[in-house]
């Protein structure tokens, strides 16, 4: 008669080979995180910070769910925040889309004692008002101001601002940065288009504003939503290599785009890091027992298998005392090879 010990070890491995159970590498069922983001479901380019959550639970051993908007709603993604909290998660990661309507529902979290990361959208002085640990992204306006100063240096004096995403706070830093640059002062009024992210109306409000405007000598698009029927805008009037096209973001398009000289750069914010290390980051909270930024980032830096992804996807955070900077970096026909291979999964 076999033991009882040996039952249950025979149980319990043909309960992994079924798909019934984790195996002996996950962590305990209830070790479970989650990123809730503003992303509409047809936003591509989250998809990015998608694998790394997931390169970054199989890394930990950890289960990590993602939640987007679905449409863009901000009121969704606090609902999602929200239901979050009554989840009890071993702890939640978010991108600040807007501080005043992320503010109740991220307090509801932080009152059930979760730990917090932010990523992406948003300011460090936001995030820790919110209460998170640190925040990983870009300065929004520090990434603009330092894409319009490449387009004065280049002797552009006008742009129009591309923004498909305007209930997002961020897309106007990026501009204000850019105008800041050129030093224009009403670009809200004269310089940016509201678009959407509908490709058709993209296309069509930014081909009517540059013929309107034949004398606009440079394009920000704030990411490949925007980007992508730009270039196809640039090519059908035949402005490529007569306008300054700038970017946010990547996608093979972009790529595309940058290599065949139509694109002048994009503004890379290395979103990889923004979601393998703002699950990796609660990780760490959440075994340690530990709310210092210092002693997350050392064990991240410490980590093998974090730094082997870096390393594959030649990434490179920037880190701070109480957080990191995953941007800006420019990426251009000089160093556009080294990001092909993975752009829009891992780049």
């Amino acid at each position: 008669m076999r033991s009882k010990p040996f039952l249950a070890s025979l149980a319990a491995a043909l309960a992994v080979g079924l798909g019934l159970a984790a195996p002996a590498a996950q962590a305990a069922s209830g070790d479970r995180y989650v990123l809730v983001t503003h992303a509409a479901d047809s936003d591509s380019w989250w998809n990015t910070i998608k694998n790394a959550i997931k390169q970054a639970g199989d890394d930990f051993g950890v289960a990590v769910d993602y939640r987007g908007s679905g449409n863009g709603d901000l009121s969704e993604m606090a609902r999602q925040l929200e239901s979050a909290a009554a989840r009890n998660y071993k702890g939640v990661a978010f991108d600040i889309a807007s501080y005043a309507v992320l503010k109740a529902p991220a307090a509801k979290v932080a009152a059930k004692g979760i730990p917090i990361v932010t990523i992406n959208s948003g300011t460090p002085e936001e995030s820790k008002k919110l209460g998170a640990l640190m925040h990983i992204g870009q300065g929004e306006y520090d990434a603009g101001k330092a894409a319009g100063e490449r387009a004065k240096a280049a002797g552009k004096k006008s742009f129009v601002c591309v923004n498909h995403y305007a209930t997002n706070n961020a897309s106007f830093e990026r501009c204000q940065g850019f105008a800041d640059a050129l030093g224009i002062k009403d670009w809200r009024q004269t310089s940016m288009i509201d678009t959407g992210m509908d490709p058709t109306v993209v296309s069509s409000k930014l081909s009517a504003y540059l013929r309107s405007h034949p004398k606009t000598e440079a394009i920000l698009a704030l990411g490949p939503n925007a980007a992508e029927p730009a270039i196809k805008v640039v090519n059908d009037l035949h402005l490529k290599g007569s306008i300054y096209f700038g970017t946010f973001d990547l996608s093979p398009a972009i790529i595309d785009g940058i290599k065949s000289g139509t694109i002048q750069y994009a503004i890379d914010q290395q979103p990889y890091l923004q979601g393998y290390m703002g699950i990796a980051a609660l990780v760490i909270a959440h075994e340690q027992n530990t709310k210092d930024p210092a002693k997350i980032i050392a064990a991240l830096k410490a980590n093998p298998k974090f730094q082997a992804r870096l390393k594959q996807y030649d990434l490179k955070p920037i880190y701070t005392a109480t957080g990191v900077s995953s941007g800006p970096a420019f990426v251009t026909k000089d160093n556009v090879s080294t990001v092909e291979k993975y752009a829009g999964q891992y780049r």
